[in-house]
């Protein structure tokens, strides 16, 4: 009997009231050389399991006190615990198996057990069990890079953001007009860069569930004159148009919704500001209007538009624009992100050559909510 130090680095519980059945399967598991603890009740089972998560549960249905339905329930539902791959075991016919994968088990066997498929399916939990653990490690690596990454840029980028920005105001002696062009050009590329980092951050963060927002009541009407005035600059240099508006019939009262301030300006100025940017001639609206469920933001460009292609992926993560003027692909998925968190959606309707009209849908405050 070959035996690899890998079976012997899985530990296996197994949980049974019947001492017959717990004999029976501690034998034939541990002359696969699997490392094998037993637990007589689910009560005693779920202390063990705190204490030291195993590789694989084996648990009994019918069980005094705690059947083994609930005690799935009370693992899967465990946010401290690791992923614990669980084979719920029973004698009885009538037993539901649709109530055992209901509760979070992720397999099931019945008794009298074969030994080759008690086997074979141990083998197949034990390795979604890696694949799982391996896939948790591989997005904590992932994060710890990105995080570590964006820090360490975040660093520099502002020190050179401040550098620059005492060289244009002459603090260290005059600077020549020749070089004047070049330094703006230098400090425009540097923020540019910063803004991606902080974006970059932003997306792991929501990606990663890490994101905690404080949810306020927020005047969208108001929030959205604040963000026009703000990149009225950038419209007035492309000679664009540029200003918000009601709809017809609507006051600035109703477009009041429940959300977090900063993440709504971040969506706000992130579509306006990309409407202005791919736009050349003509404006950009922002356009409130209310609804029974709820209110509506348009931000609608005269720009170069896209294609219904572009339009079916615009929203994915790093999926970017086939137009030359393209960003990192990271803008638009924060934005849906952003709306997916305050219970809202985000489309778009396009035709290249005239123009874009993203709409946001957020549910209207309530005071009774």
């Amino acid at each position: 009997m070959n035996i690899t130090s890998e079976e012997t680095n899985q530990r296996i519980l197994l949980v049974d009231d019947s001492a017959d059945s717990l004999r029976l399967l501690q034998v034939t598991l541990r002359l696969k050389g699997y490392n094998v603890t037993i637990a007589h009740n689910g009560t005693e089972a779920l202390v063990q399991i705190a204490e030291s998560p195993p590789n694989l549960v084996l648990l009994d249905v019918v069980m005094p006190d705690m059947d083994g339905y609930e005690v799935t329930r009370q693992i899967k539902h465990n946010s401290n615990l690791p992923f614990i791959p669980i084979l719920l075991v029973t004698g009885y016919e009538k037993s539901s198996v649709v109530k055992g994968l209901d509760a979070g088990a992720d397999e099931f066997i019945r008794k009298p057990i074969d030994k080759e498929e008690l086997l074979a399916r141990v083998r197949a939990l034990l390795r979604l069990k890696h694949s799982m653990d391996e896939q948790f490690f591989l997005n904590q690596r992932r994060e710890d890079f990105v995080t570590r990454l964006t820090h360490d840029m975040r660093t520099p980028l502002i020190a050179a953001d401040q550098f620059l920005n005492l060289l244009q105001r002459g603090v260290f002696g005059n600077t020549l007009s020749t070089m004047r062009e070049s330094l703006e050009q230098m400090a425009q590329s540097n923020q540019t860069l910063l803004s991606m980092v902080d974006t970059l951050l932003e997306v792991y963060q929501y990606e990663a569930g890490g994101k905690t927002l404080d949810f306020f009541v927020v005047d969208l009407w108001e929030l959205c004159q604040q963000v026009v005035q703000e990149l009225m600059p950038l419209a007035n240099v492309k000679q664009l148009s540029l200003k918000a508006v009601l709809a017809e019939g609507t006051e600035a009262s109703l477009f009041k919704v429940r959300g977090d301030r900063l993440e709504l300006r971040r969506l706000l100025t992130n579509l306006v500001g990309n409407a202005i940017r791919f736009s050349d001639v003509g404006s950009v609206k922002v356009r409130l209007n209310s609804t029974v469920q709820g209110v509506t933001i348009e931000v609608q460009d005269t720009g170069i538009g896209m294609s219904q292609e572009e339009q079916l992926l615009l929203f994915d993560r790093f999926r970017q624009g086939n137009h030359q003027r393209r960003g990192n692909g990271l803008g638009l998925y924060l934005s849906r992100q952003i709306v997916e968190a305050h219970q809202g959606n985000i489309s778009v309707s396009s035709t290249v050559g005239k123009g874009s009209i993203f709409t946001v849908y957020l549910p209207v405050y309530s005071p009774d909510c």
